[in-house]
């Protein structure tokens, strides 16, 4: 089986596991399988500091075993990451996550930030239980860029964006469609990031790219 794309961390041990920085290098240079000697030699590490570590990382189920294949004596395991990239999921924080019914500003980042937060936890139980199911789950994703000439521009375009939006919902939701499927949306905007830290201007994503 190879590593999906990416993976939502949901509890706190394995948040733990991932956010030690010798583990981060760890699941960077098994993207591709190798033997815990492998590593070592790439990562000029002492073998039972990186074994104690990549134990760690497979309790925590963030690394596999692949294969296991015959070298002189020994019968040495090679093993990889379980995916390509990770979120953590604020489920791992407990009470402490954010949780948009506390924040009373719907306008605000905080609002948005709580949204978009709520959005990873809850995407993170469904992938699990599809997983599980063997089933794809069925989700919609639409990102776009518009630079407005000024604010009024971006009110405006706000304004019709709300009301087709409501239009949509009041022509499609059927409250009374027995096999019916309730699906979350939720629009958010914010100013795109253009410069760095230093206030150079970033790159510009090639087109057909996400920015």
């Amino acid at each position: 089986m190879s590593a999906v794309p990416a993976r939502t961390i949901e509890g706190p041990r394995q948040a733990a596991a991932i956010l030690h920085p010798l583990r981060l290098r760890l699941l960077e240079n098994l993207a591709e399988p190798d033997s815990a000697a492998g590593l070592a030699r790439r990562m000029k590490l002492p073998r039972q500091k990186l074994n104690y570590h990549l134990r760690e990382l497979e309790r925590a189920g963030l690394v596999r075993t692949i294969k296991r294949r015959r070298k002189g004596n020994c019968l040495e395991r090679l093993v990889c990451a379980t995916a390509r990239s990770y979120v953590i999921s604020p489920a791992a924080l407990g009470s402490l996550a954010t949780d948009p019914s506390r924040v009373a500003d719907k306008l605000s980042s905080a609002y948005q930030v709580a949204v978009a937060a709520r959005t990873i936890s809850d995407l993170a139980v469904l992938q699990r239980r599809a997983d599980k199911a063997n089933q794809k789950l069925a989700t919609f994703t639409l990102q776009v860029d518009v630079r407005f000439a000024d604010a009024a521009a971006r009110n405006a375009f706000t304004e019709r964006l709300s009301a087709t939006v409501a239009q949509l919902a009041a022509e499609y939701h059927d409250e009374q469609a027995p096999a019916g499927r309730l699906m979350k949306f939720y629009v958010g905007a914010y100013p795109a990031i253009t410069k760095d830290e230093d206030g150079n201007d970033l790159p510009k994503p090639q087109k057909g790219e996400t920015p």
